[in-house]
């Protein structure tokens, strides 16, 4: 086996080793960082529904109000306008889902499930709370949850909310008087929850994680080639060059032409020990004739 090839399993090798342990950490790194990106991701989606419901009640809600005891218009609700606005976003985004998840909500969609209600539960027993983060199984596997409460803040909503007597007419026709009624000003409702699979951050930190190796690779195998290139023109070649010379003074030719290295490395000062050596061997051999 040649001394280069030698070098070159060493180096794999080393880099196999170090590739490890490497891999492991970088992984899990772009886990994590892909699991805060569709957090922050999220986290924008959420708080456009936000500005969205704070539009509708503001500027949208006066607007329809006039009409609302003729025919309810749903785009008057806040919940409905987040809704529908996050439906759009989901052209482009659609491993996102977002749920008004209410208590009492007027319309039946926004009714919570199980798992929804021990998040709004949460945040009625801890009204500092502002966001709660976690993961859960579905059918569909495992998810990642993004959630703030919904609390009722503007004397607005208790038009259509708070005894069904005040609310508009067209309302108790369209969804009846049993359901949305009863909440108080400053009261948390529900909450806010967008939904991804968890299969979209693994995705992600796992192309991030086959490109960075592609790129390790790559590196390596260049710079591999590099350092092939000068072992062979630095060390390779004059240590070639230097073994002929000795074989041709070992069979008794002195005239073989002397090995020339520049530098003042390693090699260098190994040529001009065996062009010495080659000298004092020819003298030698000299002042054995004369005798």
């Amino acid at each position: 086996m040649s001394l280069l090839t030698k070098f070159n399993l060493a180096l794999i090798a080393v880099f196999g080793l170090a590739l490890v342990p490497a891999g492991w950490i970088s992984h899990d790194l772009l886990q994590r960082s892909a699991r805060l990106q569709v957090i922050e991701n999220a986290r924008i989606m959420m708080e456009t529904a936000l500005a969205v419901r704070t539009y509708t009640i503001r500027q949208i809600q006066p607007l329809l109000a006039p009409h609302l005891e003729e025919k309810f218009l749903p785009q008057s609700v806040p919940a409905y306008s987040a809704t529908e606005i996050f439906s759009a976003l989901r052209q482009t985004n659609p491993e996102y889902t977002y749920k008004e998840a209410t208590l009492n909500p007027t319309n039946p969609r926004n009714r919570t499930v199980d798992w929804e209600a021990d998040l709004v539960q949460a945040f009625r027993n801890d009204t500092a709370k502002k966001e709660i983060i976690g993961e859960r199984d579905t059918p569909q596997g495992r998810s990642l949850f993004l959630s703030h409460p919904i609390q009722v803040k503007d004397q607005t909503c208790l038009a259509c909310h708070d005894t069904p007597d005040l609310a508009p007419a067209s309302q108790i026709r369209a969804y009846g008087p049993s359901n949305g009624f009863g909440w108080k000003m400053g009261e948390i409702i529900g909450a806010q929850v967008v939904s991804v699979p968890m299969s979209l951050p693994v995705k992600m930190a796992s192309d991030a994680f086959r490109t960075l190796l592609a790129t390790l690779v790559g590196v390596f195998a260049v710079t591999l080639l590099i350092l092939n290139l000068l072992l062979r023109f630095v060390v390779i070649r004059p240590l070639r060059e230097l073994s002929a010379m000795a074989d041709q003074v070992s069979l008794g030719n002195m005239d073989v032409a002397e090995v020339r290295v520049g530098g003042h490395d390693e090699v260098a000062q190994l040529a001009s020990s065996f062009g010495r050596m080659k000298i004092s061997l020819r003298k030698a051999l000299a002042m054995l004739e004369q005798e």
